[in-house]
């Protein structure tokens, strides 16, 4: 069967507008692919910081962005089960979503359950999976323990939030004052990122917070790291306070984990991690597993109500610039996604 698809192209470092809508043929699929009819995709900062060249190891221009996506399985290639096709299913792709066709291996998707439309799904994919890790493989947070979320309104943090909250764990999430009420609706005690966050921190919890999950980086992370009680855990997941910095993009990345290093030789009985989704991937059976495993279980949270998709708004495929903009306006809660 022969396939054109529509796809969007960043072709180098440019603004927004810059995307480019085009169309090829798709080759014939390979044994154990799938053919997936895309009918979301998410805008998260990772597009935002490849857009600027910025993203540690993104691939040369041009290329086509979309670290996540939902469809409908259409064909498959030799050793797959036919059964699969018409099959919702959701994958990790890292790049190539934003596309109205997608082809993927087979072992890469993870079945979408039936009460989640499309763009519900997609806002849990990456989402959920760096959020579930972060919380219960790395930090390893247990109920009733403290932990302060930075961004909290973004979509990495509103998961993280649910998350958090639907296991008996307490939140406090930093955003504006324009995101204050939407940060409370999630469950979580809101503090102003634009105030004095240590202080507002501490006079809610004097003995410092289990877990921080902080995506900022730059020199705030010293305030996280501090803000940790005894045996508390920090999880660094990114580096937006210099997206914006000119010079080598893998240099503020690198530069943190050597801070998190250092740290973690202080005999302060606290711990500092970087979280990097894509580290397991070495070991790719173990890595899918782990992906199908905790995607399944936010899935099936999403299903039963106990997790609600954040959804910034919904925007067509072929308007990937309005919604690149709209992602980076710092004015939404949730996620951008882009549809069929």
């Amino acid at each position: 069967m022969s396939t054109t698809v529509t796809e969007i192209v960043l072709p180098g470092r440019v603004e927004p507008h810059g995307l480019l809508v085009t169309e090829r043929a798709l080759p014939a699929l390979a044994a154990g692919q799938a053919l997936v009819r895309v009918e979301a995709s998410g805008v998260s900062f990772a597009e935002q910081q490849m857009r600027r060249g910025k993203y540690y190891d993104q691939p040369a221009f041009p290329f086509v962005p979309g670290y996540d996506l939902v469809g409908t399985v259409a064909e498959v290639g030799a050793g797959v089960d036919p059964v699969l096709v018409g099959a919702r299913v959701a994958a990790l792709t890292k790049i190539g979503g934003w596309a109205s066709h997608a082809v993927l291996d087979a072992a890469d998707l993870v079945p979408v359950p039936a009460a989640l439309d499309a763009a519900a799904a997609e806002t849990f994919v990456v989402n959920g999976i760096t959020a579930w890790q972060m919380l219960f493989r790395t930090a390893k947070v247990e109920p009733g323990q403290t932990v302060l979320v930075h961004g909290a309104n973004g979509g990495v943090g509103s998961t993280l939030v649910q998350l958090a909250r639907a296991n008996g764990i307490r939140v406090i999430g930093t955003a504006s004052a324009r995101n204050a009420e939407a940060v409370r609706a999630l469950g979580a005690t809101w503090i102003d990122y634009r105030g004095d966050v240590p202080r507002q921190v501490r006079a809610l919890v004097p003995g410092g917070v289990d877990a921080v999950f902080d995506h900022v980086g730059g020199p705030g992370i010293a305030d996280s790291f501090a803000l940790l009680a005894e045996h508390g855990t920090l999880v660094s997941y990114g580096t937006a306070a210099t997206k914006n910095d000119a010079g080598n993009s893998r240099l503020p990345v690198l530069k943190l984990l050597g801070r998190l290093l250092l740290w973690n030789t202080l005999p302060n009985k606290r711990h500092a991690h970087f979280f990097n989704l894509w580290a397991g991937k070495r070991n790719l059976p173990r890595f899918r597993a782990r992906v199908a495993e905790d995607l399944g279980k936010v899935f099936d949270l999403a299903a039963r109500g106990e997790l609600r998709a954040q959804i910034a708004a919904r925007i067509p495929l072929t308007e990937a610039a309005r919604a690149m903009t709209l992602a980076e306006s710092s004015t939404v809660v949730g996620k951008v996604v882009l549809v069929a």
